[in-house]
């Protein structure tokens, strides 16, 4: 069975999805992505209580994240601006030299908030790089993925299963 292109006109040429119909509901997306530092990095970065010469690492990912949750509807063309509610940010080592970030993001909406929460871990995560990029170029973003989403036509979670 083939899907149709939701974002295509009669015509073939793109658009924004009418979602004027679409009830409104509580809709929350995570998603995570993972930083993987070389060995002496990331034990520099946890001896300096994630620090590094450009000041404090995970703070300075958190702010430039939630900026960018903001600003989603003005860097992807078909995502519409949302009234965003909440912006959570975690992060966890998986292993030695693995950071586990994660970008909740919710609103009340007729559309869900998957692209802000995408957008958000990936900033923050670049931002983690560019906090730490002194230190070695071979830091790694990896990972990238929608682990939970709810209030939509298609709700899952697998944040425990990555």
């Amino acid at each position: 069975m083939t899907q149709a292109l939701t974002h295509l006109d009669e015509h073939g040429q793109p658009r924004m999805v009418d979602v004027g119909a679409k009830a409104i509901t509580r809709r929350e997306a995570t998603v995570e992505a993972r930083v993987v530092f070389p060995e002496t990095v990331a034990q520099t970065l946890r001896a300096n209580a994630m620090r590094s010469a450009k000041g404090a690492v995970l703070d300075t990912a958190v702010v430039a994240g939630t900026l960018a949750v903001k600003r989603t509807h003005e860097l992807i063309p078909f995502c519409h601006p949302l009234p965003v509610e909440k912006i959570a940010f975690e992060h966890d080592w998986l292993d030695a030299v693995t950071l586990r970030l994660r970008c909740c993001v919710g609103a009340v909406a007729k559309t869900g908030v998957e692209m802000e929460a995408l957008v958000g871990v990936q900033v923050a995560a670049a931002t983690v790089y560019d906090m730490c990029k002194a230190l070695s170029h071979a830091i790694r973003i990896e990972g990238v993925a929608v682990v939970a989403k709810s209030g939509g036509r298609d709700d899952f979670d697998h944040r425990g299963l990555r």
